[in-house]
């Protein structure tokens, strides 16, 4: 059994603050010619009377002399002290006071200040260098805002938490509600979770939303703010320009029809005005029963090929197969009602019914049928 004994942790010396160091720095220097003008004074022939107060005032002027020294060093690293927390808050206005001059005329700012105004000088040169980074910062943010807030596409940014952070105006009235009153809330609350999770990141959908229905082109994109992910939503109303495409495919359509059908027609006109000729001949020639029958063989292909070709651009119009599912019509009913902002339309109360259907087609017959409505009621106004 070991029999020592046990040892004790070592004695850590108390640490001086760097102010005391610097006092007693100050003090040691001055201690040896205060001691040697002590001991002379009270070695020569003087009173007691004058050793004591030059003995004092020797100590006083010792004591004095080394705390005007400590004020020296440590007032600069105070007010440096002071610089930086403010420029850590974000004050970039406050400046430390530049010492004069030190050097002979002819030589820069820093060439003609001391080592502490050199320091100084290079602190109040980073500030002004923050406070014009953070001036810049301030207004390309602002300018980057008002760009989103201008553009008429809604524009949506989210935090990791899927709670909604940024929205402009159009994405305000995309959901029906101020921008204000979306802030802070969860996708799945407002409604965009499908959008946001679903799909791939850039795709054209078939979307109600509480500020209109339509297609939408959805784009999502991610970002990192602060080292945290974040969700950049864009949603484009297609509407208006899918509508204008349809009407320019319409009138393609029409022109491809029209040239089809023209060319379908014009031999089976000039076969016809033929065979009528053919008829009110007097007396017919011998072999008019052939002609006749030529020539109505003709007309026949050329209408079965039309006909062909008719049902070939029927087939291609054709809507999709409906996708049926149970639907509240009163409610169908009065969301197409409140999508109209041009004349207001009017329901009736009626009796709750239900049925299978695909609300997607109804909503758009619906939607054409009040757009109709609506279009012949102003005409008629006007």
């Amino acid at each position: 059994m070991d029999s020592s004994p046990a040892r004790r942790p070592p004695r850590r010396l108390p640490v001086l603050s760097f102010e005391l160091r610097i006092l007693l720095l100050a003090l040691a220097v001055g201690l040896p010619a205060t001691a040697a003008a002590v001991l002379l004074l009270w070695l020569g022939p003087y009173s007691d009377r004058a050793r004591w107060v030059f003995s004092l005032s020797l100590l006083f002027a010792w004591w004095a002399l080394a705390g005007g020294l400590l004020q020296r060093v440590v007032r600069p690293l105070q007010t440096l002290s002071n610089l930086l927390q403010a420029v850590r808050e974000g004050d970039f206005s406050q400046r430390a006071r530049l010492p004069p001059p030190t050097g002979p005329g002819g030589l820069g700012e820093m060439e003609a200040l001391d080592a502490l105004g050199q320091v100084m000088l290079e602190v109040n040169a980073i500030g002004e260098t923050l406070r014009e980074n953070r001036l810049g910062a301030v207004e390309a943010t602002a300018l980057l805002h008002r760009m989103i807030e201008e553009v008429d596409v809604a524009v949506f940014a989210l935090d990791d938490q899927s709670r909604l952070q940024v929205v402009n105006r159009a994405g305000g009235r995309l959901l029906g509600e101020p921008e204000e009153r979306l802030l802070g809330r969860s996708a799945a609350d407002l409604g965009l979770a499908d959008v946001l999770t679903e799909g791939p990141a850039r795709r054209i959908v078939a979307k109600t939303f509480p500020g209109g229905f339509g297609r939408w082109e959805i784009r999502r994109s991610a970002f990192r703010e602060r080292g945290l992910p974040h969700s950049l939503l864009v949603i484009s109303d297609l509407t208006e320009t899918l509508r204008e495409e349809e009407r320019q495919a319409w009138k393609r359509l029409l022109r491809v029809l029209g040239h089809e059908l023209n060319n379908s027609l014009a031999p089976i006109r000039s076969m016809a005005s033929t065979l009528a000729g053919l008829l009110a001949r007097r007396p017919r020639p011998g072999d008019w029963e052939e002609d006749m029958q030529s020539g109505l063989e003709v007309i026949g292909n050329r209408a079965e090929a039309l006909s062909r070709f008719m049902a070939a651009y029927a087939r291609l119009a054709r809507l999709p197969e409906p996708r049926l599912a149970p639907l509240e019509l009163s409610a169908l009913i009065r969301r197409v009602a409140a999508l109209e902002n041009r004349l207001p339309v009017y329901v009736e109360k009626g009796q709750a019914v239900t049925l299978r259907g695909d609300a997607d087609q109804l909503e758009q017959l619906l939607i054409n049928l009040v757009r109709n409505a609506v279009d012949a009621a102003l005409e008629n106004h006007g």
